[in-house]
């Protein structure tokens, strides 16, 4: 099996001037290209090769894990931003949100703190363990499937997702991602 470069659910501007066409033309297409020719590079030849992604990621670890996971976690990261997103979510996810979090402004404030402190590289997490709705933070390639938890939404904070626009300011990153890019569409169909 050979992996691809999924394509983007919207145009390269279409998150402008949240997120610019600059830093989906590195970000999506030269950092999320590399894990996937690496990620193939890695399983050419090898048993992997007829493995589905999640199998990959799920029974490897190193140099392989690393590709397969940024693979996926790029992939769900796009698919969580939407250039209509951002808001007071609606449907179910809302719901969930207030019996986890008591508030939606609550659930802004877990959220951001655990993307603004989450140290050096890595990922905040909405996910469902089981039990209710709960933020988890990654770093450097890990995902909530390595914990038996089922991802709902990201935010990367690898600085390669926002210092083209923000510079070193995670927390405007951050911030703007939440305000105006969150697509709970998407998070309402992983609740599913």
């Amino acid at each position: 099996m050979s992996f691809e470069l999924p394509p983007l659910p919207y145009e390269l501007d279409a998150l402008a001037p949240h997120i610019s066409k600059e830093t989906l033309e590195f970000h999506y297409g030269k950092h999320h290209q590399t894990y996937v020719t690496n990620l193939n590079n890695l399983v050419e030849g090898t048993d992997d090769a007829s493995k589905s992604l999640e199998e990959i990621i799920l029974s490897s670890d190193g140099g392989l894990f690393n590709n397969a996971a940024q693979v996926w976690n790029h992939t769900f990261y796009w698919n969580s931003l939407s250039p209509s997103g951002g808001g007071a979510p609606t449907g179910e996810i809302a719901d969930k949100i207030g019996s986890a979090f008591g508030s939606y402004e609550d659930f802004v404030t877990e959220f951001s703190q655990a993307a603004i402190t989450q140290f050096g590289s890595g990922w905040a997490w909405l996910i469902e363990d089981g039990s209710g709705l709960s933020i988890l933070k990654t770093a450097n390639a890990d995902l909530p499937m390595k914990h038996s938890a089922k991802a709902i939404l990201t935010i990367d904070v690898w600085e390669h997702a926002y210092y083209v626009d923000y510079r070193n300011a995670r927390p405007k990153y951050v911030e703007s991602v939440i305000e105006n890019l969150i697509n709970w569409d998407f998070a309402n169909s992983n609740l599913a």
